[in-house]
């Protein structure tokens, strides 16, 4: 049975949920002061690897946001820009709980109340409601998501091996879809995200929600994330842990550039 435990959609910068949640500020330094060098148990057998979304498996479509930031400036008569402090005001006004929001319901709801008030605070004044419509119809979970190049031939390699695979992304109950979309969803066997669970990465409870979900522990399982906080926050807790630095300026043990290095690392370990 797939777990749906959640899209948050890239408007300019990845949206850090931490901050929504009032959770403290995590960092290397309070997350575990082990040092990490690349070696993991060789007897271990893997069971599962879990996966981040955003910038790990997919990226946003710039066709979309070339498309989001002319339509501001055809409106508005100004170039689009909207630091994050604004973007997270204009949540908070168009109702996003501090909890989260916990349904693909209430999340449309949310980012119809959202849009008229992003398009209001950008200095646009004419049909503000009807445009708000329009970038929504566009951005949400339409298309505004493409998938790295290694994807579909990675997970096809862990699938066809009998792993468990699992999503844990700090974003919105979309999650399922956003990826079905992309036809991910014959790989994927449970869906973790932050706004569901109430607690974003790299918070134990997000960790141990999607563990549970595949019935797996943490030593049985890989992960991998572009952000170097959360793969970190994931080794702490026993995971064998790779942060994915796609431009190439990873210099950690446990940085890789693809995902296919994975693929290495487990072939390696047979």
């Amino acid at each position: 049975m797939v777990w749906v435990v959640a899209q948050i959609i890239d408007l300019q910068m990845k949206c850090d949920l931490r901050d929504v949640y009032g959770k403290i500020s995590f960092s290397r330094q309070n997350i575990g002061n082990a040092p990490y060098t690349k070696e993991a148990p060789m007897a271990l057998q893997y069971k599962a690897i879990f996966f981040d979304r955003d910038e790990t498996l997919t990226t946003f479509n710039p066709a979309k946001r070339l498309w989001l930031h002319d339509r501001i400036e055809e409106w508005s008569g100004k170039p689009y820009r909207l630091t994050y402090e604004e973007m997270m005001d204009l949540f908070a006004k168009a109702g996003r709980p501090a909890t989260g929001i916990k349904t693909v319901e209430a999340e449309i709801t949310f980012w119809k109340s959202y849009y008229p008030l992003l398009l209001e605070h950008l200095g646009v004044r004419e049909k503000v409601e009807e445009r708000g419509q329009i970038l929504f119809e566009e951005l949400w979970c339409n298309n505004d998501r493409i998938l790295f190049e290694e994807v579909v031939e990675v997970m096809t390699y862990f699938k066809d091996r009998g792993f468990k695979i699992g999503i844990i992304s700090d974003t919105f109950p979309s999650l399922q879809m956003t990826l079905e979309q992309l036809d991910l969803g014959q790989f994927i066997d449970s869906y973790t995200c932050a706004d569901v669970v109430g607690a974003s990465k790299p918070d134990p409870l997000i960790f141990n929600t999607a563990l549970d979900s595949l019935g797996v522990t943490a030593e049985e399982s890989l992960f991998v994330d572009d952000y170097d906080v959360e793969a970190d926050g994931a080794r702490d807790l026993g995971f064998t842990s790779f942060c994915i630095r796609r431009k190439g300026d990873g210099n950690r043990p446990w940085d890789i550039q693809s995902m296919r290095e994975i693929v290495d690392y487990v072939e390696k370990k047979k």
